[in-house]
């Protein structure tokens, strides 16, 4: 149900806006039942940003112009204008795709159907998990923290983007006058 200019967009901005930080994209998962109409026109998109496409079998079928994707490209953080593509059949398959391979970091769903929003909401481990919006905005500045010291994956204390506050400890300094517990 993604709107194709919409996800154009985004894919685009994911991708090439800033192709060597953490927020950036490096794969692209694509419903089969749209693959067909929508690969061609993001090609088309990426092609004019120079982006080097990296497909399965099923996404070089309909774009005979992407590289051969390999195993590890699943899991590559490139760092540069390269994007892999595969074509799944379904949410799960995507979800189940996304959990074995992400860093943790960052990934979004350009849908309408709010129920699979949700869902993909809920079931993707990653530290910020966005419906229809570029994962550039991954960044502790964007989310209010200030300038952005770094970033988590960890589940434990703070999880994304982090400014000053998440990178400090308290220490507590305690006076007393004979107190017993």
């Amino acid at each position: 149900t993604a709107d194709f200019d919409m996800a154009i967009r985004i894919a685009v901005n994911a991708k090439t806006s800033h192709p060597s930080v953490c927020n950036a994209m490096e794969t692209l998962l694509v419903h089969e039942a749209i693959a067909p109409e929508f690969l061609p026109k993001l090609s088309w998109a990426m092609g004019e940003k120079h982006v080097e496409m990296r497909g399965d079998a099923r996404a070089r079928e309909i774009c005979p112009e992407m590289n051969e994707a390999t195993e590890e490209d699943w899991s590559t953080e490139y760092g540069d204008l390269i994007l892999s593509i595969k074509v799944v059949p379904d949410l799960d398959a995507a979800i189940a795709h996304i959990n074995k391979y992400n860093t943790g970091h960052s990934e979004t769903i350009v849908t309408k159907n709010l129920e699979n929003a949700h869902r993909f909401q809920r079931e993707v481990d990653a530290a910020a998990v966005y419906v229809n919006a570029s994962t550039r905005f991954t960044d502790g500045f964007e989310f209010g923290f200030g300038a952005e010291i770094g970033i988590s994956t960890q589940k434990l204390h703070a999880r994304g983007p982090m400014g000053l506050e998440a990178l400090t400890s308290t220490k507590y300094l305690i006076y007393g006058e004979g107190q017993i517990r």
